[in-house]
């Protein structure tokens, strides 16, 4: 199993286009150490040629010209493109669907609470029938496994998140299972597993033992500290207030993830502000003393 990190940033990207926080100002002006990322979506192989991806970001045509392997190789028209998977309703991983109206119809698995989401209080699925058309795979919420017929050798198993629907959702303020989850990934030919949860606001048990079980996580790195947007004046939102677990702190990912010992441990969906952009802050030091990398654009996994 291949897996390919298309962006690593959460909403809005590193740098974001209006921000001038501490880490933006400083990556434009060429004094930080670190890399510029999209916004966050994965994709994943068995044979390098058919590709599930895993969310649609609004970075998405970008982020597949960096990536050779998913572009057209046969006629006129192609794609590496098998199927699109969301795990929430999100702006920052829908939108790019948009972006793909030009070709097939699009097989979309997702919950029933994303799918009415998208038909209602942001209905692209509504929109792109009159482009590609959307082909809608429900996908389960009870932890059932499922295989999709265009990707080989791969099973899936959904873990349903505590989480708030997005903004626009006409069931904000009413949550529901489906709104967000986490997806289990298996090779089924090696056992080999990841646990891919971009947005993760709670660790439930069944979630904890999710993450036992696999070989590979690409975990919630949005926030480093809960108050992190609080200090910086950017926002009165608290990490934890916006379904976000913060790394550093009783409670904290960090102190997660050491209660794992199996797994390859990447933090994903990470946050212009927070200071682990910075390869040489003291805080990225903090997290490859805990063992725990930080995803980048264009990392790839292999399993």
């Amino acid at each position: 199993m291949k897996i390919r990190v298309l962006g690593s940033g959460a909403g809005g990207g590193f740098p974001q286009w209006n921000c001038n926080c501490h880490n933006c100002h400083r990556l434009r002006h060429h004094t930080m150490n670190g890399k510029a990322r999209t916004q966050s979506s994965i994709a994943v192989s068995t044979d390098d040629k058919n590709w599930l991806l895993f969310n649609t970001s609004p970075d998405i045509r970008a982020q597949l010209e960096a990536f050779p392997a998913i572009q057209p190789k046969e006629g006129i028209r192609d794609t590496g493109i098998k199927a699109i998977m969301l795990i929430d309703s999100q702006i920052d991983h829908t939108t790019g669907m948009l972006m793909l109206r030009e070709g097939k119809p699009l097989d979309v698995y997702c919950t029933d609470m994303v799918k009415q989401d998208l038909t209602t209080g942001f209905p692209l699925f509504t929109m792109l029938e009159h482009y590609c058309t959307i082909n809608h795979h429900p996908v389960p919420v009870d932890g059932s496994s499922f295989t999709i017929p265009a990707i080989a050798d791969l099973r899936f198993y959904t873990q349903a998140l505590k989480s708030k629907a997005p903004p626009y959702s006409p069931h904000r303020h009413d949550p529901h299972e489906g709104d967000n989850i986490g997806v289990i990934i298996e090779q089924i030919s090696t056992g080999k597993k990841v646990f891919y949860s971009p947005g993760l606001g709670e660790i439930e048990p069944h979630v904890m033992a999710a993450m036992q079980d696999v070989d590979c996580l690409l975990v919630d790195g949005t926030f480093w500290t809960n108050d992190e947007m609080c200090t910086q004046n950017i926002s009165h939102k608290k990490a934890r207030e916006i379904g976000h677990l913060p790394q550093y702190g009783a409670g904290g990912m960090i102190e997660v993830l050491s209660g794992v010992a199996k797994a390859r441990k990447i933090l994903i969906h990470i946050n212009n502000t927070n200071p682990i952009l910075d390869d040489d802050s003291e805080q990225r030091k903090i997290l490859d003393a805990a063992g725990i990398e930080v995803a980048y654009d264009g990392l790839e996994i292999d399993l």
